[in-house]
């Protein structure tokens, strides 16, 4: 059974315009399949791959979030043995709570947060319904739809590795130099490499967490990107492992990235 503390639940998606996402990410991931949850859910949907599995969800945001400073974005669920507790250990090591903790119906309680460095995420305590199993929102091996990666665009990347691995038991497997762009330092939970961590580009406005997400072809996929109204803003490229990538923005403003074959 893998560790609940410091696992990747759950992607979300924030929107504001749910049937334009439906379009888009449609065409873009096959296999996703964005629909409507159910009335409980309170307006919140659902993000569906071909085999029944889920890799996450889609928060429309009304106009009183966007008057807050909410923006179309993607964000990670990070899992927590205590939700509340973790908030306040979180502040403790220099992070902030954007949103107190509260109990979700069906799903949980969760909260969220920036690091000590500004990029925002979740965590969640999960509340498992019956018949349910573990999460299989994020994958290590290619399966198309589930998230592959996690990759923190840091603000400091020494305290950020110090922040995650004090906070959530990540180990440090390995490094890669970048030269210039620094060290890319490869995060692990449970021995399985999830992602890294890396210095942000001095031209990004805030930190910020990057989730690629498994797909069979990135030629394709980038293909789909343009014809469907998003964005190609890096890549194709291909990175260590055979892979190859590409990051882009869909039509409402969302920065994402998917990994995959050629």
């Amino acid at each position: 059974m893998t560790t609940l503390q410091g696992s990747w639940l759950w992607y979300e998606l924030m929107t504001t315009d749910f049937a334009g996402s439906k379009a888009f990410y449609e065409a873009v991931v096959p296999g996703w399949s964005l629909s409507a949850g159910p009335p409980e859910a309170n307006g919140y949907d659902f993000i569906a791959n071909a085999d029944g599995g889920m890799t996450g969800g889609v928060l429309t945001l009304a106009p009183e979030m966007i008057e807050h400073g909410a923006r179309p974005c993607w964000l990670g669920y990070i899992g927590v043995d205590d939700t509340d507790a973790s908030v306040a250990a979180i502040e403790a090591a220099g992070g902030k709570c954007l949103m107190p903790a509260r109990d979700v119906p069906m799903a949980g309680r969760i909260a969220m947060v920036t690091d000590c460095c500004g990029a925002p995420f979740y965590v969640m305590t999960p509340a498992p319904q019956p018949g349910e199993g573990e999460s299989t929102a994020f994958a290590a091996e290619k399966r198309n739809g589930r998230c592959g990666w996690n990759e923190l665009m840091a603000g400091n990347a020494a305290n950020a590795i110090q922040f995650y691995t004090g906070l959530f038991g990540w180990s440090l497997p390995d490094t890669m130099d970048m030269g210039e762009m620094g060290q890319y330092q490869f995060i692990a939970h449970d021995g399985v490499t999830t992602g890294a961590i890396m210095q942000k580009f001095a031209e990004m406005p805030q930190a910020m967490w990057n989730h690629y997400f498994w797909a069979p072809s990135i030629t394709i996929a980038q293909e789909a990107i343009v014809a469907h109204g998003g964005q190609v803003i890096n890549g194709p490229m291909e990175v260590p492992g055979e892979d190859w990538i590409v990051q882009g923005i869909d039509p409402q403003g969302a920065v994402f990235s998917l990994v995959g074959g050629k």
